[in-house]
């Protein structure tokens, strides 16, 4: 016994020491990767915009950190967005190439990167771009290139938008596990698939209508890009008319079929470069390095832009959480700080706890009576979203924004049936007459539903009057809105839920000018935990993360989306302003 107790001690001991020397290790590395941090960009270089990674609107990361970045995977849109800012100035940087391919961004990230690229053919430099494949984002992002090559044996999808709902009624029935759905609005779908086995009228109706209204959008784009007529690249979507290189090339939305090293080859003949000499190429990674180094807003006077991305949750929040914690206390922040004279605040989020956005609007409340706060709307603004920024001074929104959704709803599981089914009694005994409030083994009574629905209709009411007082519209015009019906940008602004539409710089700006500034810097706020405590926080939770892997690998990919997506339901606490449905646009 003595001889494995040892033996285990040493095992464990070993194990201890391994995880030190690993975490030394990044610890060196970060330090070592970050001591100089400088970029070398060659003259005559193109800088190739690769974006390999999932984009969310800002990381977050103290730029003053060795750790900054080290754990992180994802890209900030702010900061690929000033990177092409800064090679629009840069004499070294002649062009850029787009080799991109699944794009993961939202739309209106996507149409933000397009127009920067837009704004960097101005400068007289070339866009280029190519892909083996392009899926219809891929070739949103590519279209703005004055050429578009395309690989001779890859593929190109081209064929207008669609989603998938998915519905769980008999499965509910089937299972015994069910939930107990309370909403306001008739277009609060997002609890629909636990209602019914089909799509209801008014959801089809709307998600058609959003739909529409973004493929608009981007045919918009595309057509002013390529020179091809709206009706014509409906027609093209409507006969799959780019299902091959040769009906792709035909149908004019490519230039060139082409290998790759014939696409360098057309490159270097641009540059000036021999053929056999390489091209000095630049990763949009490694020159966000360097672009970070340079301002292009200089000024005693700050405009401070304040991300809120993610689901909204009651605490602190984070980086793809907002919680009340975090905004307000950036909220706060920038209000007492002299020297920023305006707020933007970056809403990026499908909604969630109504608690939390309510403080979190009391806070833009707060913080408008001393100086102005404008919102920009990202790829979705929605419910919750939509409701801390509703009190805004100004409104912009992209015109693919996902925006409006005012309306709430509660879920809660209930777990009778089953517990039938294999034989589980649950017996509650109690102090008061309401002392049991729900209990998950029992079905639902109708003194607890009523007062969950007199909560619903308080929040809802609530929310109404938060549309209404910031939108300068009565209760019923808001009503007529509302019922958690969604909205693309577009939309929105047609009937008064946006001030304008533009992006980020546009919201800047206007905050600027509202504030009565010419030249200001920007404040990014909120600041996110270190690229080591983020480590550390991950390395901590690996059990679960490894077990939540092996899960999406046994019942793959879509399966496990579903898991979540349930799971979301059954955990959220509280009443919910969150988007109706989950959208994959494909």
């Amino acid at each position: 016994m003595k001889f494995l107790r040892n033996l285990l001690a040493s095992i464990i001991g070993g194990l201890i020491a391994f995880g030190i020397l690993l975490v030394m290790f990044f610890i060196f590395a970060a330090l070592i990767g970050n001591a100089d941090g400088t970029v070398a960009v060659k003259d005559n270089s193109v800088l190739e915009l690769q974006l390999e990674y999932p984009i969310n609107d800002y990381v977050g990361m103290d730029k003053s950190d060795p750790f900054a970045g080290l754990f992180n995977i994802n890209q900030g849109l702010d900061e690929i967005l000033h990177a092409i800012r800064v090679a629009k100035e840069d004499d070294k940087i002649k062009g850029i190439s787009i080799s991109n391919s699944m794009l993961m961004a939202g739309l209106s990230q996507t149409h933000a990167i397009r127009n920067a690229l837009k704004e960097f053919q101005e400068s007289g430099k070339f866009i280029y771009a190519y892909g083996d494949f392009f899926t219809q984002q891929d070739y949103y992002l590519a279209s703005v290139a004055s050429d578009v090559y395309l690989n001779p044996v890859g593929a190109m999808d081209f064929r207008g938008l669609s989603t998938e709902v998915l519905f769980f009624k008999d499965l509910q029935e089937k299972s015994g596990i069910k939930m107990e759905v309370i909403r306001h609005g008739k277009y609060k779908s997002a609890v629909e698939p636990f209602l019914s086995n089909e799509m209801s009228d008014a959801n089809r109706s709307q998600i058609k209508e959003l739909l529409d209204a973004l493929w608009a959008s981007l045919l918009s784009d595309i057509s002013e890009s390529r020179g091809l007529a709206v009706e014509n690249l409906n027609q093209i979507a409507d006969t799959l008319g780019a299902r091959t290189t040769d009906y792709a090339l035909q149908s004019g939305l490519i230039d060139q079929v082409a290998y790759y090293d014939e696409y360098e080859t057309m490159i270097k003949e641009t540059l000036g470069v021999e053929m056999d000499e390489d091209i000095n190429y630049v990763g949009i990674s490694d020159y966000i390095k360097a672009a970070n180094k340079k301002k292009l807003n200089r000024g005693k006077d700050k405009v401070a832009v304040i991300y809120a991305q993610g689901e909204i949750m009651y605490g602190e929040g984070g980086p793809n959480v907002i919680g009340q914690g975090i905004i307000n206390e950036a909220l706060i922040k920038a209000r007492k700080d002299e020297d920023v004279k305006a707020i933007v605040l970056r809403v990026n989020s499908p909604g969630g706890s109504a608690l939390a956005s309510d403080i979190i609007w009391r806070e833009v409340e707060l913080t408008k009576k001393v100086k102005p706060v404008l919102v920009s709307m990202g790829d979705v603004a929605a419910s919750g979203g939509y409701y801390i920024a509703a009190g805004a001074d100004k409104i912009y929104a992209e015109p693919t924004t996902i925006t409006g959704s005012i309306g709430v709803f509660g879920a809660v599981p209930n777990l009778s049936e089953l517990a039938e089914n294999i034989g589980v009694n649950a017996e509650q005994v109690g102090t008061n007459k309401n002392a049991v409030e729900y209990s998950l083994f029992k079905p639902m009574q109708d003194t607890f539903r009523g007062n969950v629905q007199e909560s619903i209709e308080q929040v809802y009411t609530t929310f109404l009057d938060r549309v209404a007082e910031g939108r300068g519209i009565t209760i019923a015009q808001a009503d007529s809105l509302a019922q958690g019906r969604v909205w693309s940008g577009v939309d929105a602004k047609r009937l008064g839920l946006v001030d304008e539409l533009g992006g980020l710089d546009d919201a800047i700006a206007g905050a600027a000018e509202m504030a009565g500034i010419e030249k200001y810097s920007i404040q990014n706020l909120p600041k996110y935990k270190t690229g080591l405590e983020k480590f550390m926080e991950d390395y901590g939770g690996a059990g679960a993360k490894a077990r939540e892997a092996m899960i999406e690998k046994e019942i793959g990919a879509e399966a496990y989306g579903i898991l979540k997506e349930v799971r979301a339901v059954m955990e959220n606490k509280g009443v919910q302003a969150r988007m109706p449905f989950t959208l994959r646009i494909q």
